[in-house]
Protein backbone atom coordinates (compact mmCIF):
# COMPACT_ATOMS: atom_id res chain seq x y z
CA UNK A 1 0.00 0.00 0.00
CA UNK A 2 1.14 3.56 -0.52
CA UNK A 3 0.07 6.07 2.07
CA UNK A 4 -0.18 9.83 1.46
CA UNK A 5 -0.13 11.67 4.78
CA UNK A 6 -1.10 15.44 4.98
CA UNK A 7 1.65 16.06 2.44
CA UNK A 8 2.66 19.37 1.43
CA UNK A 9 5.54 21.28 -1.34
CA UNK A 10 5.98 25.09 -1.54
CA UNK A 11 8.18 26.77 -4.00
CA UNK A 12 9.55 30.37 -4.48
CA UNK A 13 8.70 31.60 -8.12
CA UNK A 14 9.10 35.36 -9.26
CA UNK A 15 5.82 37.29 -9.96
CA UNK A 16 5.86 40.48 -12.73
CA UNK A 17 7.50 42.42 -10.00
CA UNK A 18 10.47 40.23 -9.85
CA UNK A 19 9.36 39.59 -6.24
CA UNK A 20 9.27 36.22 -4.82
CA UNK A 21 6.40 35.05 -3.48
CA UNK A 22 5.69 31.63 -2.08
CA UNK A 23 3.54 28.92 -4.40
CA UNK A 24 1.89 26.05 -3.06
CA UNK A 25 2.02 22.96 -5.44
CA UNK A 26 0.53 20.42 -3.26
CA UNK A 27 -1.87 21.60 -0.49
CA UNK A 28 -2.43 19.50 2.50
CA UNK A 29 -3.42 15.92 0.56
CA UNK A 30 -4.04 12.56 2.31
CA UNK A 31 -5.08 9.52 0.63
CA UNK A 32 -4.21 5.57 0.29
CA UNK A 33 -3.42 3.30 -3.02
CA UNK A 34 -4.67 0.07 -2.26
CA UNK A 35 -2.81 -3.19 -3.35
CA UNK A 36 -3.90 -3.95 -7.51
CA UNK A 37 -5.56 -0.79 -8.14
CA UNK A 38 -5.64 1.91 -10.75
CA UNK A 39 -5.43 5.39 -9.65
CA UNK A 40 -6.03 8.06 -11.80
CA UNK A 41 -5.03 11.06 -10.68
CA UNK A 42 -6.79 14.10 -12.34
CA UNK A 43 -6.46 17.48 -13.35
CA UNK A 44 -5.34 20.04 -15.52
CA UNK A 45 -1.77 20.94 -16.22
CA UNK A 46 -0.79 23.21 -12.74
CA UNK A 47 -2.90 21.26 -10.93
CA UNK A 48 0.21 19.26 -8.99
CA UNK A 49 -0.34 16.31 -10.32
CA UNK A 50 3.39 15.67 -11.39
CA UNK A 51 4.83 17.46 -7.92
CA UNK A 52 2.98 14.88 -6.15
CA UNK A 53 3.94 11.52 -8.32
CA UNK A 54 7.57 13.11 -7.78
CA UNK A 55 7.45 13.12 -4.39
CA UNK A 56 6.15 9.44 -4.06
CA UNK A 57 8.45 8.39 -6.66
CA UNK A 58 11.19 9.82 -4.26
CA UNK A 59 12.62 12.31 -6.54
CA UNK A 60 11.54 15.34 -4.73
CA UNK A 61 11.19 15.27 -0.70
CA UNK A 62 7.47 17.24 0.87
CA UNK A 63 8.07 20.33 3.02
CA UNK A 64 5.69 18.59 5.26
CA UNK A 65 3.62 15.13 5.48
CA UNK A 66 5.01 11.99 5.06
CA UNK A 67 4.29 9.80 2.11
CA UNK A 68 5.11 5.51 2.72
CA UNK A 69 4.97 2.47 0.29
CA UNK A 70 4.65 -0.61 1.94
CA UNK A 71 5.13 0.94 5.59
CA UNK A 72 8.45 1.78 4.38
CA UNK A 73 9.99 5.66 4.34
CA UNK A 74 12.48 6.89 1.78
CA UNK A 75 14.73 8.62 4.79
CA UNK A 76 15.16 4.60 5.95
CA UNK A 77 14.49 2.62 2.90
CA UNK A 78 15.30 4.56 -0.33
CA UNK A 79 16.93 1.77 -1.81
CA UNK A 80 14.08 -1.21 -1.31
CA UNK A 81 11.71 1.78 -2.05
CA UNK A 82 13.32 2.01 -5.41
CA UNK A 83 13.35 -1.90 -6.20
CA UNK A 84 9.44 -1.73 -5.15
CA UNK A 85 8.24 0.86 -8.00
CA UNK A 86 8.85 2.08 -11.68
CA UNK A 87 8.59 6.04 -12.15
CA UNK A 88 8.03 7.21 -15.54
CA UNK A 89 6.56 10.73 -17.39
CA UNK A 90 5.39 11.67 -20.46
CA UNK A 91 9.22 13.76 -20.78
CA UNK A 92 11.46 11.09 -19.22
CA UNK A 93 14.72 11.07 -21.29
CA UNK A 94 16.33 7.91 -22.18
CA UNK A 95 20.04 7.92 -24.02
CA UNK A 96 19.88 8.29 -27.81
CA UNK A 97 23.07 6.55 -29.21
CA UNK A 98 22.68 3.33 -27.85
CA UNK A 99 19.68 0.74 -28.95
CA UNK A 100 16.51 -0.71 -26.61
CA UNK A 101 17.88 -3.84 -26.52
CA UNK A 102 21.09 -2.11 -25.20
CA UNK A 103 19.02 -0.45 -22.34
CA UNK A 104 17.18 -2.91 -21.60
CA UNK A 105 19.91 -4.64 -20.78
CA UNK A 106 21.86 -1.71 -18.84
CA UNK A 107 18.61 -1.45 -16.75
CA UNK A 108 18.55 -4.95 -15.89
CA UNK A 109 22.15 -5.23 -14.57
CA UNK A 110 21.21 -2.34 -12.59
CA UNK A 111 18.12 -3.87 -10.66
CA UNK A 112 20.73 -6.84 -10.64
CA UNK A 113 18.28 -9.26 -12.47
CA UNK A 114 19.26 -13.00 -12.77
CA UNK A 115 21.66 -13.09 -15.68
CA UNK A 116 20.16 -16.17 -17.45
CA UNK A 117 17.17 -14.38 -16.80
CA UNK A 118 17.86 -11.14 -18.69
CA UNK A 119 17.26 -12.33 -22.46
CA UNK A 120 14.77 -14.01 -22.17
CA UNK A 121 12.68 -11.00 -20.02
CA UNK A 122 14.32 -8.77 -23.22
CA UNK A 123 12.34 -10.76 -25.65
CA UNK A 124 9.01 -11.06 -23.73
CA UNK A 125 9.06 -7.02 -22.97
CA UNK A 126 9.37 -6.67 -26.70
CA UNK A 127 6.58 -8.75 -27.17
CA UNK A 128 4.35 -7.28 -24.90
CA UNK A 129 5.16 -3.88 -26.41
CA UNK A 130 5.50 -4.56 -29.49
CA UNK A 131 8.99 -3.37 -29.92
CA UNK A 132 10.41 -6.47 -32.23
CA UNK A 133 10.86 -4.04 -35.31
CA UNK A 134 13.03 -1.50 -33.79
CA UNK A 135 14.68 -3.08 -30.68
CA UNK A 136 18.05 -2.71 -32.07
CA UNK A 137 17.88 0.58 -33.47
CA UNK A 138 19.48 3.52 -32.10
CA UNK A 139 17.01 5.26 -29.77
CA UNK A 140 17.20 8.47 -31.23
CA UNK A 141 15.79 7.26 -34.52
CA UNK A 142 12.68 6.22 -32.94
CA UNK A 143 9.37 7.86 -33.64
CA UNK A 144 8.39 9.88 -30.33
CA UNK A 145 5.21 6.67 -29.99
CA UNK A 146 8.24 4.12 -30.28
CA UNK A 147 10.93 5.86 -27.51
CA UNK A 148 7.81 6.12 -25.21
CA UNK A 149 7.03 1.81 -25.18
CA UNK A 150 11.13 1.90 -24.87
CA UNK A 151 10.45 4.09 -21.39
CA UNK A 152 7.65 2.03 -20.29
CA UNK A 153 9.92 -1.65 -21.23
CA UNK A 154 12.76 -0.28 -19.11
CA UNK A 155 10.43 0.31 -16.17
CA UNK A 156 9.12 -3.65 -16.97
CA UNK A 157 12.92 -5.41 -16.85
CA UNK A 158 12.81 -5.31 -12.86
CA UNK A 159 9.03 -6.43 -12.61
CA UNK A 160 8.26 -3.52 -10.08
CA UNK A 161 5.02 -3.96 -7.65
CA UNK A 162 4.70 0.00 -8.64
CA UNK A 163 3.97 1.92 -11.55
CA UNK A 164 3.94 6.07 -11.11
CA UNK A 165 3.03 6.49 -14.56
CA UNK A 166 2.90 10.75 -15.12
CA UNK A 167 1.33 11.85 -18.33
CA UNK A 168 2.50 8.64 -19.89
CA UNK A 169 0.45 8.62 -23.12
CA UNK A 170 1.03 12.50 -23.61
CA UNK A 171 1.44 13.58 -27.64
CA UNK A 172 1.23 10.25 -28.92
CA UNK A 173 -0.46 8.43 -31.53
CA UNK A 174 -3.68 6.58 -30.39
CA UNK A 175 -1.73 2.95 -31.56
CA UNK A 176 0.90 3.56 -29.03
CA UNK A 177 -1.54 5.36 -26.44
CA UNK A 178 -3.52 1.94 -26.29
CA UNK A 179 -0.72 -0.08 -26.69
CA UNK A 180 0.09 1.73 -23.12
CA UNK A 181 -3.19 1.56 -21.94
CA UNK A 182 -3.56 -2.74 -22.62
CA UNK A 183 -0.07 -2.60 -21.29
CA UNK A 184 -1.23 -0.73 -17.90
CA UNK A 185 -4.71 -2.91 -17.61
CA UNK A 186 -2.63 -6.58 -18.36
CA UNK A 187 -0.30 -5.52 -15.49
CA UNK A 188 -3.12 -4.87 -12.85
CA UNK A 189 -4.44 -8.42 -13.89
CA UNK A 190 -1.28 -9.39 -12.44
CA UNK A 191 -1.85 -7.71 -9.24
CA UNK A 192 0.34 -4.82 -10.02
CA UNK A 193 -0.60 -1.31 -8.61
CA UNK A 194 -0.80 1.87 -11.01
CA UNK A 195 -0.84 5.04 -10.19
CA UNK A 196 -1.81 6.81 -13.45
CA UNK A 197 -1.82 10.85 -14.13
CA UNK A 198 -3.53 12.04 -16.95
CA UNK A 199 -5.23 15.33 -18.73
CA UNK A 200 -7.40 13.25 -20.76
CA UNK A 201 -10.48 12.33 -18.66
CA UNK A 202 -11.64 9.54 -20.85
CA UNK A 203 -8.54 7.80 -20.48
CA UNK A 204 -8.97 7.65 -16.77
CA UNK A 205 -12.68 6.48 -17.14
CA UNK A 206 -11.63 3.64 -19.25
CA UNK A 207 -9.23 2.37 -17.01
CA UNK A 208 -8.83 3.59 -13.37
CA UNK A 209 -10.58 2.17 -10.21
CA UNK A 210 -10.45 4.89 -7.87
CA UNK A 211 -10.23 8.67 -8.92
CA UNK A 212 -8.61 11.57 -7.44
CA UNK A 213 -9.09 15.02 -8.66
CA UNK A 214 -6.76 17.67 -7.80
CA UNK A 215 -7.12 21.23 -8.81
CA UNK A 216 -4.60 24.08 -7.63
CA UNK A 217 -2.94 21.51 -5.36
CA UNK A 218 -6.05 20.30 -3.39
CA UNK A 219 -7.93 17.29 -3.78
CA UNK A 220 -11.59 18.32 -5.03
CA UNK A 221 -13.12 14.94 -4.82
CA UNK A 222 -12.30 11.23 -4.89
CA UNK A 223 -13.91 7.97 -5.90
CA UNK A 224 -14.99 5.50 -8.82
CA UNK A 225 -15.67 7.15 -11.89
CA UNK A 226 -19.26 5.96 -11.47
CA UNK A 227 -19.72 8.09 -7.81
CA UNK A 228 -18.26 10.82 -9.04
CA UNK A 229 -20.10 10.86 -12.16
CA UNK A 230 -22.94 10.15 -10.33
CA UNK A 231 -22.09 12.92 -7.47
CA UNK A 232 -22.06 15.49 -10.27
CA UNK A 233 -25.05 14.50 -11.73
CA UNK A 234 -22.60 13.95 -15.25
CA UNK A 235 -22.19 11.25 -17.63
CA UNK A 236 -18.23 11.36 -17.88
CA UNK A 237 -15.35 12.33 -16.18
CA UNK A 238 -14.81 15.99 -17.81
CA UNK A 239 -18.11 17.03 -17.43
CA UNK A 240 -17.95 15.95 -13.65
CA UNK A 241 -14.52 18.26 -13.47
CA UNK A 242 -15.98 21.43 -14.80
CA UNK A 243 -19.08 20.62 -12.64
CA UNK A 244 -16.76 20.90 -9.58
CA UNK A 245 -14.11 23.96 -10.54
CA UNK A 246 -15.53 25.43 -13.48
CA UNK A 247 -14.61 25.85 -16.97
CA UNK A 248 -12.12 28.64 -16.72
CA UNK A 249 -9.96 26.34 -14.59
CA UNK A 250 -9.13 23.64 -17.50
Amino acid sequence: MIKVDKVTKKFLKTNKKKEKIEFIAVNNLSFNVNEGEILGILGPNGAGKTTLLRMIAGIMQPDSGFITIDNLDYKNNEIDIKKKIADLSGNTKIYGTISPYELLKMCAEIYDVDKEEIEKKIKNISKILNMDNFLYNRIEKLSTGQTQRVNIARCLIHNPEYYILDEATSGLDIVTSQIILNFIKNEKVKGKTILYSTHYMEEAENICDMIIMINKGKIITTGTPEEIKKKTKTTNLRDAFFSLVGESNE
